[in-house]
């Protein structure tokens, strides 16, 4: 009887579901809502419909059925981490292993297609999580954006709407951040932009205006630039402080970055170099996806060494 993997990606926007078969070949992806939060009863059926509709579609594509398939081990990973959700699993999906994780586990196994390194993800928030060759692992930051999240896209956007404020008040910098952050706010003042976030606005609002500095930026505006170099430095530390745990040698390993601040070029230049200054390492993209590092996670579980091939062109 055919042996069948499952990786799981269960992050904030959706899950992405993964089969493979024993010898990593990809046969079936699938995707639902996002299944972050558990909580109440809403919470859990939204969770469970995350799974289900994820499982269905790889199964559908995989030519196995939904119903009747025992995988020979599972691997899932959740933002927010796996409290609460390991019973909800077994109720789903029939397995001879289960491995539940959080997300920053897998982004780094896909990273690094299981190799020991680093990865840093910085997206809303930011954090750095690292494993060694021992399978030691540590972690920087991710703790919200009320007392870190340096370098992340909120925490850029907090930079940026109080160098707003400063400007208008009268003593800080000028800045063309002003005008943008008005436009982008539809609002009359960065007082009313802040006042907004405190009567309740989503901090993903405040989050999204992140992009504007590298706008800024790419026309010259210092106070911009000096933010993203400072959020790219930060981000290295970040780095380098999990390395210095893990990698007491200082020996170079990979390093790799996700989430959508690095689409500043500033911001991933300065990491970039830093990284490389601190520890001569060459910081890259990753190699594939979470839901293909809880793949690979998945076949490893079961002592399954085999590369994933066949893999989507959406999780490389």
């Amino acid at each position: 009887m055919q042996r069948l993997y499952l990786g799981v990606d269960g992050g904030q926007t959706s899950t992405v579901a993964l089969i493979a078969d024993e010898a990593g070949r990809v046969l079936g992806r699938g995707e639902g809502g996002p299944c972050n939060h558990v909580g109440p009863a809403e919470g859990r059926a939204r969770f469970l419909s995350a799974i289900g509709d994820s499982l269905r579609g790889a199964c559908a594509e995989a030519g196995v059925n939904r119903d009747g398939v025992n995988f020979a081990s599972v691997c899932l990973g959740f933002s927010g981490g796996p409290k609460d959700k390991e019973a909800y699993i077994r109720e789903l999906i029939h397995s001879e292993r289960y491995y539940v994780t959080h997300d920053a586990e897998i982004a780094l196994e896909g990273a690094t297609e299981g190799s020991p390194g680093i990865i840093v993800i910085a997206g809303t928030g930011s954090m750095a999580y690292g494993r060694n060759a021992e399978r030691q692992s540590a972690r920087a930051g991710g703790w919200g954006y009320a007392f870190g999240d340096e370098g992340g896209a909120f925490y850029l956007a907090r930079q940026a709407l109080r160098a707003a404020l400063a400007f208008e008040e009268g003593w800080g910098e000028a800045t063309t951040l002003y005008k943008k952050l008005l436009e982008a706010a539809g609002a009359e003042s960065a007082d009313q932009i802040m006042r907004r976030f405190y009567a309740g606005q989503q901090r993903s609002v405040i989050a999204s205006y992140a992009s504007l500095l590298d706008d800024a930026a790419r026309e010259d505006d210092s106070v911009a630039r000096v933010i993203l170099i400072e959020g790219g430095g930060e981000l290295a530390r970040y780095v380098q402080h999990v390395h210095q745990r893990l990698f007491p040698s200082r020996e170079s390993v990979e390093i790799a970055y996700v989430g959508g601040v690095f689409q500043s070029d500033v911001l991933r230049n300065v990491f970039v170099d830093r990284v490389k200054m601190a520890i001569g390492s060459v910081a890259h993209r990753p190699k594939l996806s979470p839901a293909a590092g809880a793949l690979l996670r998945a076949l490893r579980e079961d002592s399954v060494t085999a590369s994933l091939s066949n893999v989507p062109d959406s999780e490389t």
